[in-house]
């Protein structure tokens, strides 16, 4: 993979051998076919639904599975064996699942997602119930999951474009959801394992995925020029998924540069937040910062709603720089309030971005090869985050965590650098701009 730092070798935008694609004809079911005031049509309403329980359902299963384990006696360490054996075939599984959704349809894979997904949290939900389930059932079970998201996320991409007749707004909207679930589905679990048990989330969890199946059946979608064109192999179709990748330059420098980013802030920030606030300001603390980084994700996706840059990546790079005030707060060890402000930059900075990246890609990438670059995308970002993580602590114990935060931070303002150096990133257009 490119080094992000050499941004000359980055070529120009009009370069690129495989210009976007005009956008897909919309869905069936849209209100407002011709303007913004679709965004809610029948499709995009059950897609919300789906995305939104889907993801309440995600936060519950760390909560599920540490007080299900801890709780029947195992060692801590099964509860991070647990949620390897979710991640690890995410990381690995999600490039086919892109393939296999440019093959079947997004739309029918993300329904096989749900059902696997369905089928493995209703046998926690019962072994938990009944007793103490041997580890091995845990970590099979848990992987059976980690397939199930491999084989939804890819379509995710996709399907945005095909619901909402315009793709911003609808990832604002989704974006702001997955904020509020990200807080409240941890929120719920909690509360429901002291009313009942492990189990009972387990339950709750699988009813999600249920409900999350029900809506992406009911949407009718139109059918897209590409949904029969006539594949190769398998191994042909991931080759061609590189090559649509590696035609794109500002495609492949942006996730090039993020592959840096997630090694050396984004892996680190979560293990050394909660390990620093825990130890100055106590369990409850890091709990309330959490949930006002989510509360500044809930504005990061309102300002997306709302503005609309001409070029979009230039304007989700030049917020990114709030991420390094919440790195040096935490580094400074600032008092709890100034460490709440930073965490609500870091979470409006993180969603404009993510937002305005989103976007471009399902408006620039041809429909027949969006699930597969969305992929790869997922699958570097995935791998790169999970390798900071885990190097996160020995490299703190050696050279102390402040110390690693304020390198976080200086990474983090030269990646702003690059991305608005970079002239294919920084001078991409939206959609519809000459």
């Amino acid at each position: 993979m490119e080094k992000p730092t050499e941004t000359a070798s980055i070529p120009d935008a009009s370069r690129d051998t495989r210009p976007p694609l005009p956008p897909l004809p919309p869905s069936i079911g849209s209100r407002d076919p011709g303007g913004s005031g679709g965004l809610w049509s029948r499709n995009f309403r059950y897609f919300f639904v789906a995305r939104t329980v889907a993801l309440f359902g995600d936060g519950m299963i760390p909560v599920a599975l540490t007080a299900g384990l801890l709780g029947a006696g195992r060692p801590a360490s099964s509860v991070g064996f647990a949620l390897a054996a979710w991640m690890g075939p995410l990381a690995v599984f999600v490039l086919f699942g892109g393939v296999l959704a440019d093959r079947f349809t997004p739309r029918r894979m993300m329904i096989i997602a749900d059902v696997l997904r369905l089928v493995g949290a209703s046998v926690l939900a019962v072994t938990f119930t009944l007793g103490n389930p041997p580890l091995w059932a845990v970590y099979v079970l848990s992987s059976v999951a980690g397939v199930g998201a491999a084989l939804f996320q890819p379509g995710v991409a996709s399907t945005v474009p095909r619901v909402s007749t315009d793709a911003q707004r609808a990832n604002a909207v989704l974006r702001v959801a997955e904020a509020l679930m990200t807080m409240a589905g941890p929120a719920f679990a909690g509360v429901l394992v002291g009313l009942a048990s492990a189990g009972a989330v387990y339950v709750a969890n699988a009813a999600t995925f249920a409900v999350s199946g029900a809506c992406l059946f009911l949407m009718r979608l139109a059918p897209a020029p590409h949904d029969d064109a006539i594949r190769g192999t398998f191994a042909a179709e991931l080759v061609d998924g590189w090559r649509e990748f590696r035609a794109r330059s500002w495609l492949w420098g942006v996730i090039a540069v993020w592959t840096v980013y997630g090694f050396a802030v984004l892996g680190p920030i979560l293990p050394l937040t909660a390990v620093l606030v825990t130890q100055a300001h106590g369990s409850g603390a890091y709990g309330m910062l959490m949930a006002v980084n989510g509360a500044g994700s809930v504005v990061g996706g309102l300002m997306a709603l709302r503005l609309r840059p001409s070029h979009p990546l230039a304007a989700g790079a030049i917020a990114l720089p709030l991420v390094a005030v919440s790195l040096v707060v935490l580094a400074l060890g600032m008092p709890l309030p100034v460490l709440a402000a930073g965490q609500l930059l870091a979470g409006a900075a993180a969603a404009f971005w993510l937002v305005m990246w989103s976007t471009t890609v399902q408006t620039h990438v041809p429909p027949e090869a969006l699930n597969r670059l969305h992929a790869y995308d997922v699958a570097g970002s995935l791998l790169m985050v999970a390798a900071g993580r885990a190097l996160a602590g020995p490299v703190a114990e050696a050279v102390g965590a402040p110390e690693l935060l304020v390198a976080a931070a200086v990474v983090n303002m030269g990646v702003v650098a690059v991305l608005l150096v970079a002239r294919p990133i920084r001078q991409l257009k939206r959609m519809g701009i000459g």
